[in-house]
């Protein structure tokens, strides 16, 4: 699982860009404990990578690691042939800042991978929050439209010219702006969060 590290000014930031760094920052770490939660109830083994730094204060009962590259697909990429160097066979990665990650999605995005050499969760953006693979495949991460509306629909292009299999999972909707957050469930449900960021930007 890929992480930010929770310092102010380095998360969401063009959510950021409306509510403000501190909003931001109560937005990421409500987000946060809906993934611990996720990952709380699947019994595969958790690796964290952290984006800048290891923090000794969180995620305690998991391994933990600093994400190495000059960009997401680099990052990405080295994550996973950690696991597969390691001796792992399906490793499903996904991020931590989705609103509806449940077990369930990263269960079935493991038993996808008993179909398929890789495996998708759409996001509604047009990007993916979850990623499995059966084996490292250098290809998926290089020259990527990152953060852009086609990014899995090129990717998934570029797995059909390689002639890998791939099962596709649910859509979920992520938060990158305001208008992401205030339509999300996550944020309508959540009273505490909607007054902190009131009072933030009073």
């Amino acid at each position: 699982m890929f992480v930010k590290n929770t310092t102010l000014g380095s998360v969401k930031t063009r959510l950021a860009k409306t509510i403000g760094d501190f909003g931001a920052l109560e937005v990421y770490k409500e987000l946060l404990k809906i993934t611990k939660k996720a990952i709380s109830e699947i019994r595969s083994d958790v690796r964290i990578y952290f984006s800048k730094e290891i923090d000794a204060n969180e995620w305690t009962n998991f391994p933990k690691y600093k994400q190495q590259g000059s960009d997401l697909g680099e990052r990405m990429y080295n994550a996973f042939n950690d696991g597969f160097n390691d001796g792992y066979k399906n490793i499903v990665l996904i991020g931590s800042d989705l609103p509806d990650i449940s077990a369930k999605h990263i269960k079935n995005g493991l038993n996808a991978l008993q179909e398929s050499k890789a495996t998708f969760g759409p996001a509604e953006d047009g990007g993916y929050y979850l990623i499995g693979l059966q084996h490292a495949i250098p290809e998926l991460f290089k020259n990527k439209p990152w953060s852009q509306p086609h990014l899995l629909q090129t990717t998934l292009q570029e797995l059909h010219n390689l002639n890998i299999s791939v099962s596709i999972l649910e859509t979920l909707n992520d938060i990158d702006t305001y208008e992401d957050l205030i339509a999300s469930d996550f944020y309508k449900n959540n009273q505490k969060l909607q007054e902190k960021i009131q009072q933030l930007n009073d």
